[in-house]
């Protein structure tokens, strides 16, 4: 998050720059992880490990956030 600014656009009218400090970037693949465990999903966290858990009604929704996950992972697996 280090570096990055943002600022509103409203019906063609904008504030200023501002420092983003928190938060996740849009578009960033952490983002969806995100959104689907705020909107679907049950977050368990234990010591230094974290499970996350959902329901997903098919498999297309399955390979999708199999995908998200994939892209998530840093080192060997």
């Amino acid at each position: 998050m280090e570096g990055r600014s943002q600022r509103a656009v409203v019906n063609g009218s904008m504030s200023k720059w501002m420092l983003q400090t928190s938060g996740v970037s849009q578009g960033s693949v952490s983002q969806l992880v995100l959104f689907n465990i705020f909107i679907n999903g049950t977050l368990s966290k234990f010591a230094n490990d974290t499970k996350l858990s959902g329901a997903v009604d098919t498999p297309e929704e399955r390979d999708a956030i199999q995908r998200d996950l994939d892209k998530l992972r840093i080192g060997p697996t």
